[in-house]
């Protein structure tokens, strides 16, 4: 994913209520930017740290800027834009990417499915059947591991019921982990911080669920998912 124009670097001071964060600009100014991540993104900003922010180039929007990419705590980078991971993981399977997932003819997003009034990320169609694609954006790290929800996520763990249901009716079901994390080189589940996720997670790959999950290159003018990371499945 190109972005244009670039990212701009600034400093990050603060995040807060949620949707809100303090950068100062390389020239000095102190500006209120846009924070688009519903998460706790923990371990993944520190204070007076680099960030990159992008300008939405309308004057006219209540906070212009959105928040891109921070500096852990380790020095590594994390994409904090959650909105990006879909189109990111995409774009990896159109162009070949991601290998488990070639094949199919047609790529359709956000279609409604299952019982509990949800819809996929992405749907693959193709002769050999549909192909139903979860994608959730990785950013928290403890060392090298990362791991799922950074927060408890009620969301995630009905989507995990869904993809399981359709794994059980012998419909290729997928969670697709976007890493958008420099430091990561494993997956797995957050089992300390939800383990109602961890559950649902070990029930649906045990029903046939298949996990994938990437790592993405970040920098100011590009992100870009590039090679496959383990998923490590809980313990028996």
């Amino acid at each position: 994913m190109k972005i244009n124009p670039a990212l701009t670097e600034g400093k990050l001071l603060r995040r807060y209520k949620r949707f809100l964060a303090d950068v100062e600009t390389l020239s000095g100014e102190i500006i209120t930017i846009h924070c688009p991540n519903t998460g706790s993104m923990k371990n993944c900003w520190q204070e007076n740290t680099p960030c990159w922010y992008s300008d939405s180039g309308n004057p006219k929007r209540k906070y212009r800027h959105t928040l891109e990419i921070t500096t852990t705590p380790e020095g590594a980078l994390a994409g904090v834009n959650t909105g990006r991971a879909n189109a990111l993981v995409e774009e990896a399977i159109n162009s070949g990417v991601v290998t488990e997932l070639q094949g199919y003819a047609q790529l359709r997003r956000e279609v409604k499915y299952g019982e509990e009034n949800s819809r996929i990320d992405l749907l693959l169609s193709g002769q050999s059947g549909d192909c139903y694609v979860e994608v959730k954006n990785v950013t928290l790290a403890e060392g090298a591991r990362g791991l799922f929800p950074d927060a408890v996520s009620a969301r995630g763990t009905k989507h995990l019921r869904e993809l399981q249901k359709l794994a059980e009716s012998g419909v290729r079901a997928v969670l697709f982990y976007c890493v958008q994390h420099s430091g990561i080189e494993t997956v797995e589940a957050a089992a300390d911080i939800d383990p109602a996720y961890a559950a649902a997670l070990k029930e649906a790959v045990a029903a046939g669920m298949e996990v994938i999950a990437y790592r993405a290159r970040l920098s100011a003018d590009e992100i870009c998912l590039f090679e496959p990371v383990p998923f490590l499945p809980a313990a028996d």
